[in-house]
């Protein structure tokens, strides 16, 4: 099966954006790693959260689903062993959280997961741990992990990196000392913010020219309610088809504003977009609020660099945008898309030029140099989900339909996409 985008009427409508896929992984693990019940409200359904759900099941707790989006987890205080191979699917946040929560019990761990999970570097966030006392097997999936007692670590990041951080600090929950990560750039916070919840003490703190994170080790952590805000990330889809699709008016409720997701947004903005938000409020301890998005004639930006930990995950629909953008939008130092479900980099660049756009792919990087968009292509994705939603939001705003051939994984962070576009008013149907 594949899906094709028509060229579109004026989108016009109100939604509701799926629950955030940060939270809603670290709210499953948190809330196993702790003792008593944790509800979750707004638990984002799609696979790559149940096979997170699956997971923290298999490691004793409890795990009930009381509705739509509402999901109730008893943990025991910590992870027990698990009868079985622990199957993270597509989930890479998923699996490295999970390798860093488990590495702290005395429990012997077989992780896995499809075949592009199994490509990822997994390394980055083993080597921290073993030096914290975990041991592995390999590098990559499948691995055997073995946990137990560990001793605190200080590490310094390189590269701003919130997986890597949750994994320590995850870790650290049950290490002996002051576990310490200092990052040069921040990046996603959600961890400290939700370890806080529980009931931890997590200190943050500027250190030279970054960020001190530092956690004791031992601290309890006690069930509580959790209220997942919508995913910024997800939110983005429609938000552009808006931008980009003439005569349009968007609008996407509940979406988190935490400073360090909203790199996208401040984009937008600074390339024209009639972007606005409002009834600002908190949820879950996150700032939330209701964008709204109108077709804006946009111009070319160089993006800071920096940038790119508030917004990795965003690049792909923002070259997307940029196609249509007057002038050219440079994105460099994000060379982190390499090794996400795909190399999104040479998959973004091949699908625009595929349809016409004019890209110049780095190392680090690309260049899109946006003007009237052809379209009529079929774009190969790897069964990456955000590269099909970001051409198939193309495909709307160019002036020949735009097919995407593996958009089965769209279900990995956004089910229900293609309804949600519908109702908005997209011309997205299923081909062959």
């Amino acid at each position: 099966m594949k899906l094709t985008a028509r060229p579109s009427p004026p989108l016009a409508g109100v939604v509701r954006a799926p629950g955030d896929k940060s939270i809603s992984h670290r709210a499953l693990i948190i809330g196993a790693m702790a003792t008593g019940v944790t509800e979750i409200d707004g638990l984002l359904e799609g696979d790559d959260i149940l096979a997170t759900a699956r997971a923290v099941e298999a490691f004793g707790a409890t795990v009930e689903r009381l509705g739509a989006g509402r999901w109730r987890v008893t943990g025991q205080g910590g992870f027990r062993q698990p009868a079985g191979v622990i199957d993270c699917g597509n989930a890479g946040t998923g699996v490295r959280l999970l390798m860093g929560a488990a590495a702290g019990y005395p429990i012997t761990v077989t992780f896995d997961g499809d075949a592009s999970l199994r490509k990822r570097p997994m390394g980055r966030v083993m080597d921290p741990l073993r030096d914290m006392g975990a041991g592995f097997d390999a590098d990559r999936l499948p691995v055997v992990q073995t946990g137990g007692t560990l001793a605190a670590l200080d590490h310094i990041q390189t590269v701003a990196s919130a997986q890597v951080k949750s994994a320590i600090l995850l870790a650290g929950v049950n290490a002996t000392g002051v576990t310490s990560v200092i990052e040069p750039v921040r990046s996603r916070d959600h961890s400290e913010r939700m370890l806080r919840a529980f009931g931890a003490e997590v200190a943050v703190e500027a250190s030279g020219t970054g960020w001190q994170i530092r956690l004791q080790g031992g601290q309890a952590l006690t069930g509580t309610a959790v209220d997942v805000p919508g995913d910024p990330s997800s939110a983005a889809f429609p938000l552009a088809a808006g931008l980009m699709v003439p005569g349009s008016t968007v609008t996407v409720e509940g979406v988190m504003l935490n400073p360090l997701r909203t790199g996208l947004f401040e984009t937008w903005i600074e390339m024209g977009a009639d972007l606005t938000i409002s009834n600002r409020r908190l949820a879950g301890g996150e700032a939330v609020g209701d964008l709204t998005a109108r077709h804006s004639s946009l111009t070319g930006v160089v993006v800071p660099p920096e940038r790119a930990a508030a917004m990795i995950d965003e690049y792909p629909i923002l070259a997307a945008t940029a196609a249509l953008a007057e002038g050219r939008t440079v994105m460099r130092g994000i060379g982190e898309m390499r090794v996400k479900e795909s190399d999104r980099i040479a998959l973004m660049a091949a699908g625009l030029a595929a349809c016409g756009v004019t890209v110049e792919e780095e190392p680090e990087g690309f260049t899109v140099t946006g003007g009237p968009v052809r379209g009529g292509a079929t774009v190969t994705t790897h069964g990456d989900h955000r590269i099909a939603m970001s051409h198939l939001v193309l495909g709307l705003a160019a002036a020949e339909p735009v097919t995407v051939d593996e958009p089965g994984m769209i279900a990995t962070s956004f089910p229900g996409f293609v309804e949600l576009m519908r109702g908005l008013g997209a011309d997205i149907a299923t081909t062959e």
